[in-house]
């Protein structure tokens, strides 16, 4: 008789899922094989809290159901020197532009706007403004020094 299928749920760090039809006679090795070719040993395979780490274990050891979830780590591959004429490994990608590494650059244009219009329109800005604007420019400063110094 042919032995029954299961259907397992891969789910992601990143949220997204991927189903996976095994046999409850398979091992977890073989469903890394399967699922993630020539990435095995990148893949981190976790149910129920537990890292599977014998992928000699069947997956009717781990008592799985239908629709069981395995959360699946895939970690980077490791540094291995790549032989001549094989192509290398890709940069990684350009890290996203955040609001945070923004505020500071808009902070500066927002002071410089706020001088020239101190210069232009004197008879608008009174003492306690100019010293406000001033104390504020000091402030900006010391912490663009602080952010980029290295």
């Amino acid at each position: 008789p042919a032995e029954p299928t299961l259907v397992l749920r891969l789910k992601f760090l990143n949220d997204t899922e991927r189903l996976a039809r095994v046999r409850p006679g398979d091992t977890v090795g073989a469903l890394k094989r399967t699922y993630f070719p020539g990435q095995e040993q990148q893949v981190r395979l976790i149910y129920q809290g537990q890292l599977l780490r014998d992928d000699a274990q069947s997956l009717a050891g781990l008592h799985l159901g239908h629709l069981s979830v395995l959360h699946c780590h895939l970690s980077p591959p490791s540094a291995t020197p790549t032989a001549p004429g094989s192509p290398g490994p890709r940069s990684p990608a350009p890290a996203a532009l955040g609001v945070g590494s923004l505020a500071l650059p808009l902070f500066v244009l927002l002071l410089a706007l706020l001088w020239y219009l101190q210069l232009q329109h004197r008879h608008v800005f009174t003492a306690t403004a100019t010293t406000c604007l001033a104390g504020l420019t000091l402030l900006v400063t010391f912490v663009a020094f602080a952010m980029y110094r290295r």
